[in-house]
């Protein structure tokens, strides 16, 4: 029986336990898949680098699973754009019975080996592309098709999965495995399981975004306001890296479109916002290079 279908041998009353206990317990097994994670860190290291370069050439960060994995894969797809500026387009994310399953669960869908194959070919996989299967199983038949299809088109692929041994991981390119044991709740991989496989995919994403210039110092300079919080935040990154005060820096942002790179680079190198777009372009996106630090 594969370790997180197992039943756990901790909180056999589980039901009994009074709420202050019950929630206690619950919350304090979440440490093990911080655990789990921390194990897996070379492995994850590893992933990144061999993700960059294919995504500095024009590759896809492309997810693939079923139900909570998928959810997750979704999730962290779509948190790329306001985050980042990561293009809608090279941020993919297919969950094994279309959308409609990140509402409500498509009985089934997860066992079909040959709809996950036809999903992946659908989005066209190229050999700079980074594909992500998520499986807590590592068995799910649907990310396999999928993981096969990418392999076959030459994609990077990192299986992410929660059991030792498991084919999404062996499968892979580069697997990566979560080894966080059987659930507080026996079975219920969207806990633990889920929350492990969230903090791999924080970790690769923005460490990927990191090394594309995304991130100057620990800031995030190259977010997509939105909204009026975004519109605020992109203010105060401004002002923090700059030291400029707030009208300032909010009148700079007005001239580059609230490109809080651009406005970094204007207000410290002390150039037009086209000058600083321009050097911006020649360093890569790096604001440490645009600004010949």
């Amino acid at each position: 029986m594969l370790k997180t279908e197992m039943p756990s041998s901790q909180h056999l009353q589980l039901d009994q336990y009074p709420v202050p206990e019950l929630v206690a317990a619950l919350v304090d097994d979440q440490f093990d898949a911080v655990q789990a994670v921390r194990n897996a860190a070379p492995r994850i290291a590893r992933a990144v680098e061999a993700a960059v370069p294919r995504i500095e050439a024009g590759g896809r960060l492309i997810y693939v699973g079923a139900g909570t994995s998928g959810r997750l894969g979704v999730l962290d797809s779509v948190e790329l754009y306001p985050t980042f500026s990561w293009p809608h387009e090279r941020a993919v994310a297919l969950l094994a019975g279309g959308e409609s399953a990140m509402f409500v669960a498509v009985e089934g869908a997860e066992d079909d080996h040959e709809q996950g194959a036809r999903d992946l070919d659908g989005v066209r996989p190229t050999a700079n592309d980074v594909v992500l299967a998520l499986a807590a199983s590592g068995a799910t038949p649907y990310v396999l098709g999928a993981l096969a299809a990418a392999r076959a088109a030459g994609a990077l692929t990192i299986g992410i999965a929660n059991n030792t041994g498991s084919p999404v991981a062996e499968g892979a390119e580069i697997g990566i495995t979560l080894d966080t044991g059987s659930e507080i709740i026996s079975g219920s991989t969207r806990l633990k399981a889920g929350t492990s496989q969230k903090i791999v995919l924080n970790t690769l994403s923005s460490a990927i975004m990191v090394r594309l210039h995304k991130v100057y110092g620990n800031l995030m300079v190259d977010l997509k306001p939105t909204n009026a919080k975004l519109f605020a935040r992109a203010v105060r990154l401004t002002v923090h890296a700059t030291g400029a005060d707030e009208a300032r820096a909010r009148a700079v942002l007005e001239q580059c479109g609230f490109h809080v790179k651009v406005a970094i680079v204007a207000l410290q190198r002390q150039v037009p916002v086209q000058q600083a777009g321009k050097l911006l372009e020649q360093a890569q996106g790096s604001v440490r290079g645009a600004l010949g630090a």
